[in-house]
Formats: C-alpha cells, structure tokens, sequence
C-alpha cells in the first residue's frame, strides 16, 4: 500500500540523496506510553514490561508512516510546521502495522515464577499497535525493522530503499522553499519515475492537498 513519512527539509534531502530513512529506537519514540499502553497498577507489571521493551529496543526499530498526507497536524508536527516534505512508499501490505487506537489499556498476565509477561511475543504484537484514541490523526502504519538490517551513523540507524520500500512520491510542503524542479532531478538522478509534487491548501475544507496552480 501507498504511505507517507514526513520529514523537514533537511532530512528529506538527506533521505533522497542517500536512498534511506531513518529507523526510530523504541525507548525513543515521543509518546512514552509506546508498548507500555497496558494496566501497570501493579508493580511487577511494570517491572516486567520496562524490561521487555528495553529488551526489544535493543534489537528491533520502527519506521513509522501515515496512511495519508493530507492532515494539517501531520504537516505541523512531522514536517517543521509545513516546511518540509512528505516522501511516498509502496509497502507491502504484510510489511506493515496498522495501529489501532483506544483508551482502554491492554490486560496483562505475569508468571510470579520467572516474574515475565506471559505469552510475551503476543503482547508485544498487541502493543506496538496500540496507542490512544487522540494520535488517530496520524492513521499510523509501522513498518517493523531488525537493528541487523540497519546501519549506524552519527548515533543514528538507517535502512535503505528497497524492493520493500519503494520511493513513488515527493510532496513539498506549503512552506516548503525548495525548489520543485532542483527536488525532481534529485530525485530522478537516484530513483526515476517519482511524482514530485507541491502541496497547497483547500479552499472549502481544512486539508493539504495538490496545488495545481503551483508554477516552479
């Protein structure tokens, strides 16, 4: 399916020339209820999760998409107040995480004996897709990445364009000062038949979309 990753300017040149995009570390990610949206009243719940997902930060990363691109948050919160650029991916569908939003947090079952979460490969299915109703703007979709299959650099870790990850669109944001023409043969020099496009705002409804009458 079609998704989108929102970046600033910078990273999204950074992106393009490199072919890549950068993996979020699970302990990192800006909501800190990230695999920990379950009942943790007891203690040893708590406990138990932390250590689970700091076992899992140590091994896997996420690469997190919006189904679309037309939301003014997305663009506020992602792309540098709408400085910066939405990217569009063909993912397969079974390479990715719908999230599914609530405000119910998860039960959990813990062992007293080996003091783990029980059946703890299900919960972590269950978790990374979870996150409260009020993030349902972004209409999030994870794409799951082993560490191994990254690379590091400056602190950070990369995973490249692929047959999973195929570039298809470019979308300048509205207050994006790139230029649209110098982005289009960037783009083609690295990754031929990319839509590069700039975005606009809708004259009746509160959206971001297409602006048609945009001249490079």
């Amino acid at each position: 399916m079609k998704v989108y990753n929102l970046v600033s300017s910078a990273y999204g040149v950074s992106n393009l020339s490199l072919r890549r995009l950068k993996v979020s570390r699970i302990n990192k990610l800006n909501d800190p209820f990230e695999l920990l949206a379950a009942d943790l009243l007891d203690r040893k719940h708590r406990v138990a999760l932390q250590k689970m997902k700091d076992n899992l930060d140590s091994t896997n990363g996420l690469i997190c998409f919006s189904e679309e691109w037309n939301s003014p948050l997305l663009w506020g919160h992602y792309a540098d107040s709408h400085t910066g650029m939405a990217l569009g991916f063909e993912v397969p569908d079974d390479y990715l995480l719908k999230v599914n939003y609530t405000t119910n947090r998860a039960k959990i079952e813990f062992d007293e004996k080996s003091r783990k979460v029980i059946n703890g490969q299900h919960v972590v299915n269950q978790l990374i897709r979870t996150k409260y109703k009020d993030w349902a703007y972004e209409q999030e979709q994870r794409m799951f990445i082993n560490l191994k299959d990254t690379y590091e650099e400056a602190g950070n870790r990369f995973y490249d364009f692929n047959e999973h990850l195929q570039l298809r669109e470019v979308i300048l944001g509205i207050k994006c000062s790139l230029s649209v023409d110098k982005v289009r043969k960037l783009v083609q020099s690295e990754v031929p038949n990319v839509k590069v496009l700039k975005a606009g705002m809708a004259l009746r409804t509160f959206r971001v979309i297409e602006d048609r009458n945009f001249r490079p």
